[in-house]
């Protein structure tokens, strides 16, 4: 039976022009399989928009994009019977790469008839939705430094990460995870639903999108210049033999800080108050996942 798919394509994500998407879609698809349509988000949230419009109009929403996008277009359908479909199209793409869906764009777009679907873990941070990955601390920081820059991509980010690392100062963090108590000086934290930001850094590499769990990644400070070694055992799968690093994982987090800050939702910056609160939503989206996707 034909399902029908809406492709809403992000036209500034990762900085790469998409132009030439469109027909690309048309010529790609299975036609016997999908029908597409095809929208162009035009600005913050207007990709929220476009897909809650969707629910039960179409079977799948596809997000064109990176993982702001993808997170977009999740917060809308998540906990509906409406698919998520991906193509990457971002600076990390964490959320895909996690999934095994292909970094090509015309087999991400095979990949929408060929893959299967799964049902994954969704989370959410002070009542907001993300899917992949958010935290506080220096990766939520550079992410807010990043956001105000006009390049975007991969090396854009290394660059913003190199030059903000040496001023940067750690905060004490006090965590109640499942009711137990946790006091740390973390450099940042991340909680994790996948292992990875983006670009195959791994953070928490045991991490499953279908465990009903989340990773709480405490990254204590460590001198600066073990700083290419923390970032070679994230592109190792090696953190947690790191002593820098502490994993510990749940599924209510509450959180108290310092000081009032950034803290980022799949890369995506935002002011947060001392306080966090953290859970998850198990088995709560369905998504189309490629072939090389273990649970």
């Amino acid at each position: 039976m034909k399902r029908k798919a809406l492709f809403i394509i992000n036209p500034i994500s990762g900085g790469k022009k998409k132009d030439g998407v469109p027909e690309l879609i048309n010529e790609t698809i299975d036609a016997g399989t999908l029908e597409p349509v095809i929208a162009f988000s035009d600005g913050v949230s207007h990709a929220r928009v476009i897909a809650r419009e969707a629910i039960g109009n179409f079977d799948m929403v596809v997000a064109v994009g990176g993982d702001g996008t993808v997170n977009e277009v999740a917060s809308a359908i998540v906990g509906t019977d409406t698919a998520l479909g991906i193509v990457p199209f971002g600076s990390g793409n964490g959320l895909s790469r996690f999934l095994g869906i292909p970094m090509d764009t015309k087999e991400a777009i095979k990949n929408l008839a060929q893959g299967r679907m799964e049902l994954i873990d969704s989370a959410r941070i002070n009542g907001q939705a993300f899917f992949n990955m958010a935290g506080m601390g220096f990766d939520a920081h550079i992410s807010e430094v990043f956001s105000h820059g006009k390049k975007r991509g991969f090396i854009s980010y290394i660059q913003s990460s190199i030059k903000e690392v040496v001023n940067y100062r750690p905060q004490n963090y006090h965590l109640e995870i499942d009711g137990n108590q946790y006091d740390y000086e973390a450099f940042m934290l991340s909680i994790a639903n996948s292992s990875q930001y983006g670009n195959n850094v791994h953070i928490s590499p045991k991490a499953s999108l279908q465990d009903g769990l989340l990773d709480v990644c405490v990254i204590k400070p460590f001198p600066l210049w073990r700083f290419p070694e923390m970032s070679m055992r994230m592109m190792l799968k090696a953190t947690e033999s790191s002593k820098y690093v502490k994993i510990i994982r749940g599924r209510q987090i509450n959180i108290k800080r310092e000081h009032t800050g950034p803290i980022h939702l799949d890369g995506e910056p935002q002011m947060a108050g001392v306080g966090v609160d953290i859970n998850i939503l198990p088995h709560s989206l369905k998504v189309i996942v490629g072939s090389q996707y273990k649970n």
